[in-house]
């Protein structure tokens, strides 16, 4: 019978310890990152929305979905399904395809997929683009191409 009062004694501790590890792991930790988040970096913790017209557009940080022939797409192969760059080759390789979509020359949208080239860190890797920035680059260089209504 002792060993079982002493077994019995041991749990005490243990679930106490456990519950606050829970809560302190859990849940005041997080509110703590998340509240300084908020209050020392809000844009990147609300997660870079891009705005266009005063209207939100959507996020540097994911992929957007654009599905029309006109805008350039992310990679269909990315394993997530949410990567929001693409290579520069696959940028240029868009190019013809919204080039019959739009009219635009291939030279002016060349330029506007090496406007926004995102360099490597160090050299290493290879350079990328943002889907969203080249989409939101055409709207604002062609409008009268897009006809954003914001």
């Amino acid at each position: 019978m002792t060993g079982e009062r002493k077994g019995r004694g041991n749990l005490r501790p243990l679930l106490t310890l456990a519950l606050a590890s829970m809560l302190i792991c859990g849940l005041f930790f997080p509110l703590l990152v998340t509240g300084l988040a908020q209050v020392f970096f809000p844009y990147q913790a609300n997660g870079e929305i891009a705005t266009l017209g005063g209207k939100s557009v959507g996020s540097y940080l994911i992929d957007n979905n654009f599905t029309l022939p006109m805008y350039f797409h992310a990679r269909n192969d990315s394993a997530s399904g949410v990567d929001p760059d693409i290579p520069l080759d696959d940028a240029y390789s868009q190019i013809p395809t919204i080039g019959n979509a739009t009219g635009l020359s291939y030279p002016a949208l060349k330029a506007v997929v090496d406007a926004n080239v995102e360099g490597t860190f160090l050299g290493l890797g290879d350079p990328y683009v943002n889907v969203l920035r080249l989409n939101l680059e055409l709207i604002q260089t062609y409008p009268s191409v897009y006809n954003f209504t914001g």
